[in-house]
C-alpha cells in the first residue's frame, strides 16, 4: 500500500507551537492543529534525560505529503527538539486516506481501484 500523506505529531512545551509550524511551513506544510495538553513524565525521567519536564504541553498535528515528511521531522528536531527550550519530540504515522484537502478528491487504495475500473 502506497501512502500519499503522513500525520506528524510534535509534542512541545507550551508556547512553542508557533516555532513548530514555522519550521514545517518552510518545507511545504500548509497548516496544523494545536491541542493543549499536560505532560505526565516522572522525576525519574527528568534525572535520566537531564532535562526539566514542563507539565504544560502543546501537541501540534500536521498533515504533510509523504515526500516531505523526513525533511519536516528533521527540521522539528533542529528547531524544537529535546536539546532546545521547546524540549519537543515528533513522530509520524501513515495516513491511508484523506478528505477535505483542496488539492483533489479523496484518495485511498480502494477508491483508486474503483476509479480505474470505471474508466
Amino acid at each position: 500500500m502506497e501512502f500519499k500523506h503522513e500525520a506528524i505529531f510534535c509534542i512541545v512545551n507550551s508556547g512553542y507551537s508557533e516555532m513548530v509550524m514555522d519550521a514545517a511551513k518552510k518545507l511545504g506544510a500548509r497548516g496544523g492543529t494545536v491541542i493543549n495538553a499536560l505532560g505526565t513524565a516522572s522525576k525519574d525521567a527528568e534525572s535520566f534525560f537531564h532535562i526539566t519536564i514542563t507539565p504544560e504541553k502543546e501537541i501540534v498535528m500536521i498533515l504533510v505529503p509523504t515526500k516531505i515528511k523526513d525533511a519536516v521531522l528533521h527540521a522539528l528536531y533542529k528547531e524544537v527538539g529535546l536539546e532546545t527550550a521547546g524540549q519537543g519530540i515528533a513522530f509520524s504515522v501513515p495516513v491511508d486516506s484523506v478528505v477535505g484537502l483542496s488539492e483533489g478528491a479523496p484518495t485511498s487504495p480502494t477508491e483508486k481501484a474503483t476509479d480505474k475500473a470505471e474508466k
